[in-house]
């Protein structure tokens, strides 16, 4: 093959930026600028784009807002903002930098007259107490905390109140569940008999009758007219466009009017909304009530804060990283903003290192002096490991928690004495007898390999029915499915995780409302986050066996959490890593870059080929020849089946530019159904974190017909420009878990602070028997596969995990 060059010029094009720039609701007398967000922003490409976030980059940069948020900013709106929020420019610029840092945002709000004479006249009472005084009414405060969180253990945890829709509704179903007001099974669509105990014994395999197909994703409950109008009604009075009524209604719920109109800054859970047009609605709506430290404010904030790091794919944030946000966001008390947020149920806060609940007797060691103030007992810490706090919101907290639990359930209930010794003896491969022993063995198995590896969770999954356990396998995607499918030679092993929760696909329920499951393996496990992860485990039977199997050198999953890793880093259970290695060129390269090597590979067949460029205008005009007519002439691949994977949607070679040049080439067309025309590629991405390649067929009043692998997929009318993009051009995200017969992979000059060893492992594993890599970052490209590991994530798996913990499941750990 060509060496991958060291020496090819780059671009010194910077980073176009991505997101348009909303409006300022109430920003300016002119009122709101049309440039705003629209109905259908899409939440689901930001989420994937975060998630995949310059490698490196510590907790704080979660807190950054959108590079493109002030730039676009009327100056009418920046100077009404700047009434209520004062940041200095200097935290301003650094919200917009390219690499969205936040470590640098600093509040100059104090500078303000108005904002330091407000927080004067509210001080001055608490002024006129001593010291002394104030400290013996903190001293009691203290102690009534520690009693109130005391009482708090022993009773249900009651976070979560400030929650809504569909968030609140889930919440209340789990506590309905935990409390015995309600089984399991009430939420079920059907009407499950009496339970009745789970055989001890594997049960067979039996036929399942067919199902009907059910549609890919259903379409979501419309909300009613009524609710409708009065948002618009409420977003008028604030000077918001009315364009954001429909999202604010999916976001809140049928009472979003209500709350917007007692609370505005309820308008930031909507997708595109900043904080500045959120201050600017709540400025006219509430007038001289609000502040920039209203309570209100500072909670909304603090979710906001909360949500973006979810996006960067963290659960929980140092509760250092948060305040420091705050500040940057003219909060005065950023201490007592995180306090309000905790009490209103808008996060939890969690304690790693040390004890983060203070005892009482800690409270009352040491006499107080003669101003009130006890000392310390210089021996007291001196053993003691330093808490750092954290915040999290109540979704995650409460998935990671039962994902744990589930998890430990399932180590402890498996039958840890059966013997597969015969079944291991009948495996195709080393790895995957040892796999199979291992499984007979544990409830809880991870398994690490390539491509080529996954020939070994196959094996396992038809042994497993060779002995008459019901067993499959679950990808995460349909192209997954299929070629798991194949390694077992069974259509009716192999699922994907979406059709098997939801029921399209795979067994089915049994009579206690759980998976008819004994053994299930989850492929590409690296891809899912902790909220699906949570579901799945619930859903399986005590008893039943997991096998989490994936590559831990690919891109982590585009929502929230780091559960194949955690898992892992836990060990919590036998690991079983395959020596099966990946065949060929394109796998000899990347098992060099799984290491941090980029190696020059023989490639006598033009299995991997570089193709340097100077520019991007070169990178999109090298790449639209390579699909239509160099790859289809030197390996007979027809455009069809070869994927174009760059680094970011925006940017003049980003995806959506990529998309443009290829439709005009490969399906030219008017675009006549909301911008797509029969025969165009297109990815469905149903919800955050899924993407679902497919061709448009047709459209009518129905909405747009798609054939997304043989599966018929209609995407309502309202939905479209929200979830469908042309999809001859992927990010390295959305073609995790997928592979074609060729891929060509651009590398344009301003794509560099995008790469790290993840993607690059990702991006040139995704062909079979073609890697072209459109060659334009220069030393950035061996720079990032030597120095550029993956993106932490903060999360609380992993201790969860460490603390439940028995003896066996310690011992089998391999």
């Amino acid at each position: 093959m060509t060496a991958l060059p060291g020496e090819t010029p780059g671009t010194d094009d910077a980073p176009a930026e991505d997101a348009p720039a909303a409006p300022a609701p109430g920003g300016g007398a002119d009122g709101p600028s049309p440039d705003g967000p629209t109905a259908g922003p899409d939440a689901a490409e930001a989420q994937e784009a975060a998630a995949g976030g310059a490698a490196g980059a510590d907790a704080v940069d979660v807190v950054a807002e959108p590079a493109s948020a002030s730039s676009e900013e009327p100056p009418e709106a920046v100077e009404e903002s700047a009434k209520t929020e004062k940041p200095s420019e200097a935290a301003n610029s650094s919200v917009a930098s390219a690499d969205g840092s936040a470590a640098e945002e600093t509040s100059e709000a104090s500078a303000d007259g108005s904002e330091t004479a407000e927080g004067s006249a509210d001080a001055a009472p608490a002024a006129e107490l001593s010291e002394a005084q104030a400290e013996l009414a903190a001293q009691r405060e203290l102690r009534e905390r520690i009693e109130k969180r005391k009482a708090e253990k022993a009773a249900p945890i009651s976070a979560g109140g400030g929650l809504s829709g569909t968030a609140a509704d889930l919440l209340a179903a789990v506590r309905a569940v935990e409390s015995g007001e309600k089984a399991g099974t009430a939420f079920f669509a059907r009407t499950a008999p009496a339970p009745t105990p789970a055989p001890a014994s594997p049960r067979p395999a039996t036929a399942q009758p067919p199902r009907p197909a059910v549609p890919e994703v259903p379409a979501p409950q419309a909300a009613s007219p009524e609710a409708l109008e009065a948002v618009r009604a409420v977003l008028a009075q604030g000077g918001a466009p009315e364009a954001l009524a429909r999202p604010a209604v999916d976001a809140l719920g049928e009472q979003a009017a209500e709350l917007l109109r007692t609370d505005p800054w309820h308008l930031l859970a909507v997708s595109g909304v900043r904080p500045e047009q959120a201050d600017g609605f709540a400025r006219a709506l509430l007038g001289s009530e609000c502040g920039p430290d209203d309570g209100r404010r500072t909670a909304a904030l603090v979710g906001r804060l909360l949500e973006q790091a979810a996006l960067r794919g963290h659960t929980a944030l140092d509760a250092a990283a948060v305040r420091t946000a705050l500040a940057g966001h003219a909060v005065r008390d950023p201490d007592a903003a995180v306090l309000n947020a905790v009490e209103e149920g808008v996060a939890l806060l969690f304690g790693e290192g040390g004890d983060a609940e203070p005892d009482e007797t800690d409270a009352e060691d040491g006499e107080p002096d003669e101003d009130g103030v006890r000392e310390a007992d210089p021996t007291a810490d001196a053993d003691a490991a330093p808490v750092r706090m954290f915040l999290g919101l109540d979704r995650y907290a409460l998935a990671e928690e039962s994902l744990a639990d589930g998890l430990a359930r399932l180590v402890n209930t498996c039958e840890k004495t059966a013997d597969w010794t015969e079944a291991a003896a009948g495996a195709p491969s080393p790895s995957a007898a040892e796999l199979i022993r291992t499984a007979a063995s544990a409830g809880l198995v991870v398994h690490s390999g390539g491509e080529a590896a996954r020939a070994e969770p196959a094996a396992l999954i038809a042994a497993a029915r060779g002995l008459g356990l019901r067993a499959v396998g679950a990808a995460h995607s349909e192209d997954g499915r299929r070629r798991l499918a194949a390694a077992t030679g069974d259509p009716a092993t192999a699922v994907t995780l979406a059709g098997l929760l939801s029921g399209a696909q795979g067994p089915g329920r049994d009579e206690d409302g759980a998976l008819a499951l004994d053994l299930l393996v989850v492929l590409d496990a690296p891809q899912v986050d902790v909220e699906g992860a949570a579901v799945l485990v619930e859903a399986l039977a005590d008893g039943a066996r997991l096998v989490l199997s994936g590559d831990p050198g690919v891109l982590g999953s585009a929502g929230a959490g780091r559960v194949f890793a955690d898992v892992l880093a836990a060990r919590a259970c036998p690991q079983v890593v395959s020596r099966t290695p990946d065949p060929g060129p394109i796998g000899e390269l990347i098992s060099g870059i799984g290491i941090g090597e980029l190696n020059q590979v023989d490639a006598p067949g033009k299995e991997v080929v570089i193709v340097p460029v100077r520019d991007a205008g070169e990178a999109v005009h090298r790449t639209v020849q390579l699909v239509a007519d160099s790859v289809p002439r030197a390996f007979s691949i027809p455009a069809e089946e070869t994927q174009v994977i760059t680094v970011g949607h925006g940017g003049a070679a980003g995806t959506r530019a990529l998309n443009e040049a290829l439709k005009q080439r490969l399906n030219p067309g008017p675009g006549r159904f909301g911008g797509f025309d029969p025969g165009d590629r297109v990815v469905h991405v149903p919800a955050p974190g899924r993407a679902v390649p497919g061709v448009v067929r047709s459209a009518d009043g129905e909405g747009l017909h798609l054939d997304c692998g043989g599966v018929p997929v209609v995407v309502p009318q309202e939905r479209v420009e929200s979830s469908v993009r042309h999809g001859w051009a992927l990010s390295a995200h959305q073609a995790a878990g997928m592979r074609w017969p060729a891929a060509v992979v651009v590398l344009p000059g301003d794509a560099a602070q995008g790469l790290s060893r993840p993607w690059v492992y990702t991006a040139f594993g995704r062909g079979e028997r073609h890697l072209s890599v459109v060659h334009g970052v220069d030393r950035a490209l061996p720079h990032a596969v030597a120095e550029v590991p993956a993106q932490e994530r903060t999360t609380r798996l992993r201790p969860l995990l460490e603390a439940l913990l028995t003896p066996d499941a310690a011992s089998s750990t391999g």
